[in-house]
């Protein structure tokens, strides 16, 4: 998984009809943390509207996931290994921290999990 897979996310998220009916009724604003590397992604109905590259100032968001680079690219390999499978079990090792208005986060759990799973490395082969 590259940096710039994160960026591609719109147009993966977007043609997975399934996924945009799920978050049918989410509108907002997240920041994604990798290591040193900000994005802020901002979802519409389901749909990503735009994905942008940090660093940023002020950055306004309802909530952040923020982990370091090496978590995250387990995380996003073809068959992540258990403790790195799921953002739940991130959570729980300590790796991922989740900050902000979590009640968005755990509200539409199942939408993020299946929009951070179209990084993983099977993904970016299709």
């Amino acid at each position: 998984m590259t940096m710039t897979a994160i960026e591609q996310l719109p147009e993966r998220v977007n043609i997975d009809a399934p996924l945009v009916r799920r978050g049918r009724f989410l509108a907002t604003r997240f920041l994604l943390e990798v290591g040193d590397a900000q994005w802020l992604i901002t979802i519409q109905d389901g749909q990503i509207i735009s994905v942008e590259r940090g660093p940023f100032v002020m950055p306004s968001w309802s909530f952040a996931l923020r982990a370091p680079e090496n978590e995250w690219r387990t995380f996003w390999s073809a068959d992540p290994p258990p403790g790195f499978h799921d953002l739940m079990a991130l959570i729980k090792r300590r790796a991922l921290k989740a900050e902000g208005d979590l009640k968005v986060f755990m509200a539409h759990l199942r939408y993020f999990k299946d929009v951070l799973a179209k990084l993983r490395t099977q993904e970016v082969a299709s």
